[in-house]
């Protein structure tokens, strides 16, 4: 069942504004906000990049206590927790990367209500100490994210998550979220069950997602298809190819680097230092190419990877679904680019038949097989096809896939197909395509006269086709259950073959096309982020002054902003704070953090002088790269912070006031502006925080002028909320004090 429409709750509202810098909850996220913070169960089923984070994100926010996120991979964890840290979000990760003391600090944190959320891997979780720990901690909910997991039937099966059944058992009364992109009836059934979720609203948004451009070509040369498909369409792009063996994954990575494309191999045989070393690369660089097989991707949060490209048939719907909802997770657009061919179809069909599972586990993986195949052979809008497996309905053709783009031409082919599968039967059902197309064409080859075929009577009926043409319709025949494939890879009619075979149904096929032709009005590249060409300019030097920010502080580029929101900036040329923090994507944190920067950088190219400079020389900007930074920062000294307050006092307590346009009366006092600074300086080293997390520059001008002499007088300066001034309140004004008696 699906939840009622709720009203938004202004809280909610007001937390989603100051914290992530949105006006507004998408789809069905206000009602799951509201039915979770309420202390209500839910399953939610989400696209990927549909936001579903936000769902348990905010309500963590709203209820006392941590929010407890059980997350599937630990590599991505300090990812998550870094994109949180810098919104102000006390957040933290619990898995085998830390060290003792990190783990001791992190749960004494916890205990002490010091955490808004906490990632903990669904191994760790399970662990009696864990358990333990979290009954004698104040926990919101328990968010399980990536929730297919805990089924036999869904694509990511992980037994881990099979045993999370323990959380209903031993924390009845705590809200419980399930999460996921993907899950079929079956699968949606385990997770109900496992996670006792009986009689709970489940939520699920459209799967659409209409900034993805979804195209399907016949397999020539792959590798060459590929390269073509990166210079012409996404140079310079982040992108993910998926390959189906480790061979090909390494053999195309270093291919793509041969031919001046920044790739990197990832597979699950490569050493773990070798797998993190590719995914870090890929979350803080612009522009690399990851190769992988499809133990790449789960969690991944990259929002601006452009594109996704498979070089072999993926396993499923569900699991095509979920790898191409990588891409443009932004929302701006982004490619789905498959190649496939007759052999990957046989090699398909045949590990099917030849699988040793139970015959009703086989059954559903042969449905789940012909869902996929129907896909890549469709001659009406794919977009259309794959939600409709989903159970949802498309109005119109979508306009935004090869199909539409580019409509293949429909034929009979009755007569074509009752020759090959003439050919199959009367050369006994045991050859493969080769052979048969040999045969077919007419060729008079050794194995032909040895096998004594070249006396059949098909040989040589397709001479009237080119080879091309009958591989094609090979492939479809099998796709589509007409001939099946064997040892060997040979090939054999069906018992769907025989009406078709007697004139008793006609076949319409596609004719392939090997790459779309977008009509001419429609640009043919979806473009890295598509400004016009007088906003690139600065388009450019605000992702310059990104990843600038970003290898400072040991984050991805993504955490500082997205590509929309620079894009969005690029557009407006902000003059002034209030203007930029109208921009999606800017919340208070950000604003205070990184506003007065990104005005130098719109004034620097607008013809208003160079962009301005935040660093200090000798500063020691080192960010936050473990659990004791965020820590660190929110005691300050070395008085331990109060536990969290309910939630209706918690905002205002966790965010600081941005800091207003209104330019100061007077310049800032020299000798007060320099004590601030070497004080920033100390209390980062002492937190092992970014300086300009401690107090940004707005703050430290602001501070320069008014010059507050005692503790009480720090109470409406822009940039330090009831947290910054408990911490540092006293410090700062002793500097103050100090500058001022020198």
């Amino acid at each position: 069942m699906t939840a009622a429409p709720t009203t938004t709750d202004p809280q909610a509202l007001d937390i989603l504004k100051r914290v992530w810098g949105y006006d507004a909850f998408r789809g069905v996220q206000a009602d799951i906000v509201r039915t979770v913070a309420a202390g209500g169960h839910a399953l939610v089923l989400m696209p990927t990049g549909g936001g579903k984070s936000l769902c348990y994100q905010v309500p963590s926010l709203l209820r006392p206590g941590v929010g407890i996120v059980v997350s599937p991979l630990i590599a991505l964890m300090k990812d998550q927790v870094d994109t949180l840290r810098q919104l102000g979000v006390r957040a933290a990760f619990l898995n085998s990367t830390l060290s003792l003391d990190g783990v001791r600090e992190v749960e004494a944190a916890l205990l002490a209500g010091e955490l808004d959320l906490l990632y903990v891997a669904p191994e760790r979780l399970l662990l009696p100490r864990t358990l333990d720990l979290l009954e004698r901690a104040p926990v919101a909910l328990f968010a399980v994210d990536e929730a297919h997991c805990v089924s036999q039937w869904g694509h990511d099966f992980r037994p881990e998550y099979g045993q999370l059944g323990v959380l209903p058992e031993r924390f009845p009364h705590i809200p419980r979220l399930a999460l996921t992109a993907t899950a079929d009836d079956r699968t949606r059934a385990d997770i109900v069950r496992v996670l006792g979720l009986a009689g709970a609203p489940q939520f699920i948004s459209s799967f659409d997602r209409p900034n993805i451009q979804y195209r399907v070509a016949a397999k020539e040369g792959p590798k060459s298809q590929l390269l073509d498909f990166i210079r012409r369409e996404h140079p310079g792009d982040a992108g993910i190819v998926y390959c189906l063996s480790r061979k090909s994954v390494e053999e195309t990575a270093k291919w793509l680097l041969a031919q001046g494309v920044d790739a990197v191999a990832y597979h699950a045989g490569l050493s773990p230092r070798e797998r993190n070393a590719a995914q870090e690369r890929f979350l803080n660089e612009e522009g690399l190419v990851v190769v992988a097989t499809v133990a790449f991707g789960m969690g991944i949060d990259k929002p601006n990877v452009r594109f996704v490209a498979h070089l072999d048939l993926p396993k499923s719907l569900e699991g095509y679904y979920q790898e191409t909802g990588r891409a443009g997770r932004d929302g701006l657009p982004s490619t789905a680019w498959m190649v496939y061919g007759l052999a990957d179809v046989v090699n398909v069909r045949r590990m099917l038949a030849q699988s040793a599972a139970p015959e009703d586990v086989r059954r559903v993986e042969a449905a789940k097989l012909d869902a996929l195949l129907t896909y890549c052979e469709a001659a009406t809008c794919r977009r259309g096809v794959l939600l409709s497996y989903f159970g949802e309905t498309l109005p119109h053709p979508c306009g935004n896939c090869d199909v539409c783009l580019a409509p293949p031409r429909v034929r009979d082919a009755t007569r074509e197909a009752q020759m090959a599968l003439s050919a199959a039967i009367r050369t006994g059902n045991r050859f493969g395509a080769a052979h048969l197309t040999d045969v077919l064409l007419g060729r008079d080859t050794e194995k032909v006269r040895a096998m004594g075929h070249h006396t059949l009577p098909t040989f040589g009926v397709g001479k009237a086709h080119d080879e091309k043409m009958w591989r094609g319709l090979l492939r479809q025949l099998v796709s589509l259950g007409y001939l099946a494939a064997g040892e060997h890879h040979g090939l054999s009619a069906t018992a769907k073959a025989r009406p078709l075979l007697r004139g008793e149904e006609t076949l319409h096929l596609r004719e392939d096309t090997l790459a779309p032709r977008p009509p001419r009005d429609r640009a043919a590249r979806p473009g890295r982020a598509p400004v016009d060409a007088g906003d690139r300019p600065l388009f450019e030097a605000l992702r310059a002054w990104r990843l600038s920010r970003a290898r400072e502080q040991g984050v991805p580029p993504y955490v500082i902003f997205t590509d929309a929101t620079l894009k969005t900036i690029a557009e407006l040329r902000p003059g002034s704070l209030h203007t930029l923090g109208t921009v999606s994507g800017v919340g208070q944190r950000k604003l205070a953090e990184y506003g007065e920067e990104v005005l130098g950088v719109v004034r620097g190219q607008s013809g208003g002088g160079r962009p301005a400079s935040s660093r200090q020389p000798g500063e020691a900007e080192r960010g936050a790269a473990g659990n004791a930074a965020v820590l660190g920062v929110l005691r300050g000294s070395s008085q331990p912070s109060a536990p969290s307050a309910p939630s209706s006092a918690r905002p205002a307590a966790l965010f600081p006031q941005p800091p207003d346009d209104t330019p100061p009366s007077s310049p800032p006092h020299p000798a007060v502006a320099e004590a601030l600074r070497e004080l920033r300086r100390e209390l980062a080293r002492e937190t092992g925080h970014s300086a300009f997390v401690v107090f940004p520059n707005a703050t430290l001008d602001a501070l320069a002028v008014r010059q507050p002499r005692t503790v009480a007088e720090l109470a409406g300066v822009p940039g330090l909320g009831p947290k910054r001034i408990e911490a540092y309140g006293e410090r700062i004004v002793d500097a103050v004090l100090t500058a001022l008696d020198g």
